[in-house]
C-alpha cells in the first residue's frame, strides 16, 4: 500500500482505538500476522476453552489450524465429523467458552461494532457469554459512520458470504442485498454493539491488511 494512503488509515486506527476505550472496549493495533500470533500466545492461556464465530478472516489468517494445534479445548465448529446436531451442540458450548474469536462485518471509527448473522450464534456470543472476545479485523472493515457500516453489510458482507456458502439468494446474482425472504437468506440477526458493560471483555485486534468480508 502507498505510504501516504497508509498514513490515512493509521490516523483512523488511532481514532478507533481511542473511541473503543471510551466504549469500554480495548483496541490493539498489530503490524502483521506474526504480531497477532504473539499476542494470542500471550493472552490466550493453555488449557482454556475456546470457540470461534463464522469468519472468513479467521481462515485467511489460518487461525482455525492455529487453535487446533494449541493446548486448549477448542469447540471446533468446522470439524469434518460434525453432524448438524453436533454443530448445534458446539454453538451452545461456545457460550460457556473462556475465549471467543471472530471478526466483525464493520466497525465504525466511533468504536461501534456492526454484524449480521444467519443463525444468530455469533452475534449472541459477541453480546454475552464468553468471558473474553477477540474481534480480529483488517483495515477494510473500518468505516466512518453507521450508514457506511450498514451499506458495507448490504453491498459487501452479505453477497460475499452468501456466495462463499453457495446460498441461493438474490444478492449472489445482483451483487447487493435485496432484503429477500428466501429460505437461504443469511441476513436474519442484526447486531450493533456501541459499548460494553464489562470493561475490555471485547478486544478489537486491528491488522493493516484487507481481511474477510
Amino acid at each position: 500500500m502507498d505510504q501516504h494512503l497508509f498514513s490515512i488509515y493509521e490516523h483512523k486506527i488511532q481514532r478507533l482505538v481511542e473511541n473503543l476505550a471510551k466504549n469500554n472496549m480495548k483496541g490493539v493495533y498489530l503490524k502483521d500476522k506474526g504480531e497477532l500470533l504473539d499476542y494470542l500466545n500471550a493472552n490466550l492461556p493453555d488449557k482454556s476453552t475456546v470457540a470461534v464465530g463464522g469468519s472468513q478472516t479467521l481462515f485467511e489468517l489460518n487461525l482455525i489450524e492455529y487453535l487446533r494445534a494449541r493446548d486448549v479445548e477448542f469447540f471446533d465448529r468446522y470439524a469434518e465429523t460434525l453432524t448438524n446436531e453436533g454443530r448445534k451442540e458446539v454453538f451452545r458450548k461456545s457460550f460457556f467458552a473462556d475465549y471467543y474469536l471472530t471478526s466483525s462485518n464493520a466497525v465504525t471509527v466511533d468504536g461501534h461494532l456492526y454484524n449480521v448473522d444467519g443463525t444468530g450464534n455469533r452475534v449472541a456470543a459477541l453480546t454475552y457469554g464468553p468471558d473474553k472476545v477477540f474481534v480480529i479485523i483488517g483495515m477494510n472493515k473500518i468505516v466512518g459512520s453507521s450508514e457506511e457500516a450498514e451499506a458495507r453489510i448490504r453491498e459487501v458482507a452479505a453477497p460475499a458470504n452468501c456466495t462463499r456458502l453457495n446460498r441461493n439468494t438474490p444478492c449472489t446474482k445482483a451483487g447487493s442485498c435485496m432484503d429477500c425472504k428466501v429460505a437461504d437468506r443469511l441476513c436474519n440477526s442484526y447486531s450493533q454493539i456501541k459499548r460494553q458493560g464489562t470493561k475490555d471483555r471485547i478486544e478489537v485486534l486491528i491488522l493493516p491488511l484487507d481481511l474477510g468480508y
